[in-house]
């Protein structure tokens, strides 16, 4: 494996391990197709101050930012994820924010860590990209050994309280009849984003190039493909730009938390 890209999927390594390699300073790289059948999740954590509005905003916003679990206020465990959990350590890159600019990119936050923080855990494509690749649908950022590329929009999520903003979304290229089944395999994911927002036609959606995502890697769309377009848990850094809370911490994108939670248990018959 390489740690400047993302890893090749993976069979035998659970979450547990995945996170004690990335809290032993081992792996600094995206977690795609890491631990196979294992839940991946976004992260936010913000002060108490805005814990209500966010959860609301979350509530409203269920396909961008579907809440796996949010976390008591100065408490860095999260056993409903993890037995041995740690927020804090436990991600391969973080992001600080302060007054909604990115401040720095750190591998460990526990300098950063304060009595009244509260981190929120989104679900994560990157489950339901496991059973896109186990029902034979390629995926071409995990073959490249890539980030997925993700684009700001111009679609505006639904506001609360002073969180706004333009929804993110992930793109997968896909061929038409592996883009109707992914249709049919993500929509039984709701918990961890679902099915497509938008399907061809990037400018439809406010992308102007998708060679040059806003975040993630460029991956190329071949003439016989249509880009497929997921709501993505990045979107809360779209909102923190544009709400600009006086301190708050996210995930590098890409850079998940890999849960004890199985894949299997997100799906819905």
């Amino acid at each position: 494996m390489n740690d400047g890209g993302v890893a090749m999927r993976t069979g035998g390594e659970t979450g547990l391990e995945v996170r004690q390699r990335i809290r032993r300073g081992e792996h600094r790289a995206p977690t795609a197709g890491l631990a196979p059948g294992y839940v991946q999740a976004n992260l936010a954590i913000l002060p108490s101050e805005y814990a209500t509005e966010f959860l609301r905003f979350c509530q409203l916003n269920p396909k961008p930012c579907p809440l796996l679990a949010a976390s008591e206020p100065g408490d860095p465990r999260l056993p409903a994820l993890g037995a041995d959990l740690d927020i804090r350590t436990d991600l391969p890159r973080y992001r600080i924010w302060r007054d909604g600019v990115l401040a720095e990119e750190v591998d460990d936050i526990r300098a950063h860590w304060r009595d009244d923080l509260v981190a929120f855990l989104l679900g994560c494509s990157f489950s339901f990209e496991d059973a896109l690749l186990e029902d034979g649908i390629p995926l071409r950022h995990i073959a490249n050994g890539t980030n997925v590329p993700m684009y700001r929009t111009s679609i505006q999520t639904a506001p609360a309280g002073r969180f706004h903003g333009p929804l993110v979304v992930s793109m997968r290229p896909l061929k038409p009849a592996d883009a109707i089944r992914a249709v049919q395999i993500t929509s039984r994911f709701p918990a961890v984003h679902g099915a497509p927002v938008h399907i061809g036609q990037p400018e439809g959606i406010g992308i102007a190039n998708l060679m040059k995502p806003d975040y993630g890697d460029p991956v190329a769309v071949e003439a016989d493909e249509l880009p497929v377009f997921w709501a993505c848990g990045v979107t809360p850094q779209s909102v923190i730009a544009a709400v600009k809370p006086s301190y708050c911490i996210t995930h590098a994108p890409g850079f998940m938390l890999v849960t004890d939670l199985r894949n299997s248990r997100m799906a819905v018959l």
